[in-house]
């Protein structure tokens, strides 16, 4: 079977949708983990548009991955509540700690920027692997890895 037949399947669902692109990539995000570029093609064939409109798409909207994440999934609020409490110090504890820079990702870790969470009043927050975890300090970071939440 095609490996990217589920795609063609997940396109054919949205092509006729207004505003399908959209809710196709986040399908085909959903069950590949990011969006394969091999997917590229098909949607700009079910959507009868570029593969240049689909690409734009794709990157103006930041959670969209075209590539694989790593195991763990590591976001670190950058919005001004938790600069102003800290986030700048934690992300570059968190950056040292992982030995990744915001945006990078190796086979155990993704480490990526957040702006906003909607948790302000208990900043700074990072989210785990889809978990928020808000007042985090570098030292409550490390504990957090330590205690398996990674």
């Amino acid at each position: 079977m095609d490996d990217f037949l589920q795609a063609t399947n997940i396109v054919h669902r949205f092509k006729k949708m207004p505003g399908g692109l959209l809710e196709c990539l986040h399908a085909i995000q959903d069950f590949y983990g990011y969006v394969p570029k091999e997917t590229i093609n098909i949607m700009a064939n079910g959507f009868n548009i570029s593969r240049a409109e689909v690409h734009g798409v794709i990157s103006y909207y930041h959670d969209f991955k075209t590539l694989p994440l790593g195991r763990n999934v590591v976001r670190v609020c950058q919005a001004e509540a938790c600069q102003s409490m800290g986030s700048r110090e934690l992300t570059s504890r968190i950056v040292d700690l992982l030995e990744l820079d915001l945006g990078e990702t190796n086979e155990e870790y993704t480490l990526d920027a957040a702006y906003c969470f909607g948790n302000c009043a208990l900043s700074p927050n990072v989210e785990i692997n889809g978990k928020l975890h808000p007042r985090v300090s570098p030292d409550k970071f490390e504990k957090l890895i330590k205690a398996g939440a990674l």
